[in-house]
């Protein structure tokens, strides 16, 4: 997620992974984050963009949310999916796209 954004992590709150800051309001909210959580991993993975539910269907394993995928191994994950996905989805937050 590093390379994908260019910024370094930072933990926000007690056990949220993020990179970068999307400049809301109240101090904003990572650009693209994950926490790993006892039964699942949690990515948050924002913006919307025309090409996001064909991506996650081609990831594998994974539950959805509003904007969070819900990953119990990573390996069940398609990585490069994975990586286009985010990217993506960097590139919408941080065009303004919800």
């Amino acid at each position: 997620m590093s390379d994908i954004t260019g910024e370094p992590a930072v933990l926000w709150g007690s056990s949220i992974v993020g990179f970068g800051n999307d400049g809301g309001p109240e101090g904003g909210w990572p650009v693209i984050s994950f926490s790993p959580r006892k039964a699942n991993l949690v990515l948050y993975v924002a913006g919307n963009f025309s090409e996001r539910a064909e991506l996650i269907a081609r990831l594998g394993k994974v539950k959805t949310g509003v904007g969070c995928l819900y990953v119990s191994r990573l390996e069940d994950v398609d990585q490069a999916v994975l990586r286009d996905l985010c990217g993506r989805a960097v590139r919408a937050v941080k065009a303004g796209l919800p």
